[in-house]
């Protein structure tokens, strides 16, 4: 469902990295949704959105890292918004999934996407074109 693209790369390695492994996170709930042979996903809809909630934070915090060892001008709005996505992360009721557990899938799924073309494509690589800029 989500595909890696070269319009997604920053040039910075180790968020392109991460920025990978969010799909991966992506695939595993696509996944769960697509098999039918399962009745109750609830449990592995919970543990993708465990992994999805501290995958998060982890990427989150080393590129804000990274931006202020980069001196970037607009770390703070770019931190807000990495925020703002961790709350919609917590804001994910538990116990509304496990009675909709196919829209809970889809939920996630449109986070992600959501998160892809707001934020990687438009944010992050703006920062990161930003930054090396700077640096050259």
């Amino acid at each position: 469902m989500f595909q890696w693209k070269d319009e997604y790369v920053t040039g910075i390695q180790f968020i392109d990295e991460q920025h990978k492994m969010l799909f991966e996170i992506a695939h595993k709930a696509y996944d769960i949704y697509k098999n039918d042979l399962v009745l109750d996903k609830y449990d592995k809809i919970v543990e993708v959105i465990e992994e999805l909630k501290e995958y998060t934070k982890y990427h989150f915090g080393e590129e804000e890292k990274f931006m202020v060892e980069s001196k970037y001008k607009k770390f703070f709005s770019h931190k807000i918004q990495h925020d703002d996505l961790i709350s919609d992360l917590d804001k994910m009721n538990l116990k509304d999934m496990d009675h909709n557990q196919d829209k809970a899938l889809l939920d996630i799924l449109n986070f992600v996407l959501e998160w892809i073309q707001n934020h990687i494509l438009k944010t992050d690589l703006g920062m990161t074109a930003e930054i090396k800029k700077s640096l050259s």
